[in-house]
């Protein structure tokens, strides 16, 4: 997978796979081999956005200045906090009106129904961010190398193909959301814990 990626799923451990399991009623090797086709999905939504130099700038907004705390927004996203609602608005602007098409993507690719892909998709929109967040701040990139660091990742995905590759193609070749409506507090919902 790409660094990104790794990242998001490194922090993903047997708990927190069950816990994610749990609410979505499925077994955990079914939530695990969700999350690992949903989490590159969801970079590659962020990438089609941030190809634009708008949408890199809106992006870099929503980041903010501040890493992202992934146990912290883990916590609060497993833990019934506010992580879930702020997810399904992050996808909104990743993925626009072609969301329910991603998540019914996901499903097809997993075998979830379309509403358990679309809440796991909300269940790790923060946490995607949180290691964005963390990954360009590690690298010193803002705005304008945003949409280049993500290409990569996007690319490294791609190369490694199968069905997660497969998957994140067609959310490429979906048009995706507008992110320059994203406000800029999303994350720090999390961050300033």
């Amino acid at each position: 997978m790409s660094g990104l990626v790794d990242s998001v799923l490194s922090n993903l451990g047997p708990g927190q796979i069950g816990a994610i399991a749990a609410q979505l009623g499925v077994d955990p090797a079914q939530a695990q081999s969700a999350i690992e086709h949903a989490v590159p999905a969801i970079v590659g939504g962020m990438a089609r956005n941030a190809s634009t130099a708008d949408g890199a700038s809106a992006l870099n907004d929503a980041l903010g200045a501040h890493g992202g705390d992934l146990s912290g927004i883990l916590g609060s996203v497993l833990g019934g906090g506010s992580g879930s609602g702020i997810g399904g608005a992050i996808l909104g602007h990743v993925f626009g009106g072609n969301q329910g098409a991603v998540n019914q993507s996901l499903g097809q690719a997993t075998g979830m129904n379309s509403q358990n892909a679309g809440q796991l998709m909300a269940i790790l929109a923060p946490i995607v961010m949180g290691a964005l967040a963390n990954h360009a701040q590690g690298q010193n990139v803002g705005a304008g190398g945003l949409g280049g660091m993500l290409a990569q990742e996007v690319q490294q995905v791609q190369q490694q193909g199968g069905s997660a590759g497969g998957l994140l193609n067609s959310v490429l070749g979906a048009g995706g959301g507008n992110l320059s409506g994203m406000l800029g507090g999303l994350l720090n919902a999390f961050t300033k814990r």
